[in-house]
């Protein structure tokens, strides 16, 4: 596996597709692992794309923390050098539609963003309801990891889905398993998700922009999403009803059909 160093941290990606087709890079969310994009990178065949892990999770190295948007965003140049890309669509969701927003800040190397589930922080932003944190953070002590995973991501899909696809959702934690953020990379992680706040520079972003968020997303309320809607100068916005916040997983085909049109028309 190819690996870039963004001042001495080894980052770990992988790409696939056609060479000398555009590129396409996907930025994975809070603590998970390039797992994260098993239902779009397929999508995309006429593209190449890459993928990559956060500083702490995966293959990649864990640096000491607390770490920041924009460290993160500069793991994303340094892989991008490292691969010799000289433009990309950048591809983010959550905590790496954040990273996204902050890359196309910093770098003109990109040709576009799409954000799902994410936000852009500040006063403005509507945080993550005080039960899905506690969730998320707060598990039971009696948990044994595979059962602690399942207790931390059941606020981030819908009921039925959880109902209905037991043998996905064990394939879904065996790869986090494998792949997840320690707890101390995990807190570094967050860490860096609340100090975020690029909610002024967003009319600094001129590139296209995609926004699709689920009206109930328990992890990054859709007001988010309309926040970055409102505030991106040259954004399309796709509201996904009554989805959750990993709705790109539960409703891979309707994602994926909006993500490779808006590719298409870039």
């Amino acid at each position: 596996m190819p690996e870039a160093y963004n001042n001495g941290v080894r980052i770990a990606y992988e790409r696939s597709g056609p060479p000398e087709a555009e590129t396409v890079v996907f930025v994975e969310g809070l603590g998970y692992g390039r797992w994260m994009w098993h239902w779009q990178r397929p999508a995309l065949d006429s593209w190449e794309t890459i993928c990559w892990d956060n500083r702490g999770t995966g293959d990649s190295a864990e640096p000491a923390g607390p770490y920041t948007i924009a460290e993160m965003a500069g793991d994303l140049g340094a892989v991008l050098d490292d691969a010799g890309v000289e433009s990309a669509h950048v591809v983010g969701a959550s905590m790496g539609g954040m990273i996204a927003q902050q890359f196309a800040l910093a770098d003109e190397r990109v040709q576009s963003v799409t954000l799902l589930c994410s936000s852009p922080g500040g006063p403005e932003a509507v945080p993550t309801p005080k039960e899905t944190r506690e969730r998320m953070f707060d598990v039971p002590e009696t948990y044994d990891e595979r059962e602690a995973r399942r207790y931390k991501m059941r606020a981030a899909m819908s009921e039925r889905f959880w109902r209905e696809n037991d043998e996905l959702i064990e394939q879904i934690i065996d790869w986090r398993l494998d792949s997840d953020a320690s707890e101390q990379a995990l807190a570094w992680q967050a860490a860096a998700v609340e100090a975020f706040d690029v909610h002024e520079r967003l009319t600094e972003i001129r590139v296209p922009v995609l926004v699709l968020h689920g009206t109930t997303d328990r992890v990054v309320p859709v007001e988010n999403g309309e926040l970055l809607a409102e505030g991106l100068p040259n954004a399309e916005f796709h509201r996904f009803e009554e989805a959750p916040h990993l709705f790109f997983i539960e409703r891979p085909a309707a994602v994926n059909s909006s993500l490779t049109e808006f590719l298409t028309d870039v």
